[in-house]
């Protein structure tokens, strides 16, 4: 990845204006940033190719294709050393309905973010596969009962 792109206030607008809508038409984006098709997609390009934008994702209703429970779980391993860093996250990765997993500070080791179809196959999920990777020593769940905010767009400095 080049991170020494410059970003500019055109570079800046182009990546506010993708956030809230990928789809748009390079004709249109160009309009919305006051240049011509060809250097708004020049723009873009170099964009994705120095890996500021990773990619491109379709936002999907949980509750309209029945994804009724979510949950955050912080996870402490049985030891914070590399191996078992390592051992958790291969068998984090095969887990589809870990959908966030993060390394943190503090009294646990990783939080991940889990969405399951209901309480019973959540359940299930947590004593067949989380609770079963031998490196973890101690589960806390905590269960989203509503969410309020869930923006993916990021404030660009």
């Amino acid at each position: 990845m080049n991170t020494s792109l410059k970003l500019d206030k055109i570079d800046r607008k182009i990546l506010d204006i993708l956030q809230f809508n990928a789809k748009i038409t390079n004709a249109q984006l160009s309009k919305e940033i006051g240049l011509s098709p060809a250097p708004t997609l020049e723009r873009v390009k170099k964009l994705e190719q120095s890996g500021i934008i990773k990619s491109y994702h379709a936002k999907l209703d949980i509750d309209k294709i029945g994804l009724g429970v979510s949950t955050f779980v912080y996870v402490t391993l049985k030891g914070h050393n590399k191996k078992n860093i390592e051992v958790f996250l291969e068998e984090i990765h095969k887990i589809e309905e870990v959908i966030e997993c993060h390394h943190i500070t503090g009294s646990g080791d990783f939080i991940l973010k889990i969405i399951a179809v209901d309480i019973s196959s959540y359940q299930k999920l947590m004593l067949e596969k989380v609770s079963d990777i031998s490196v973890v020593d101690n589960l806390q769940s905590m269960v989203i009962l509503s969410t309020f905010k869930d923006s993916k767009v990021l404030p660009i400095p």
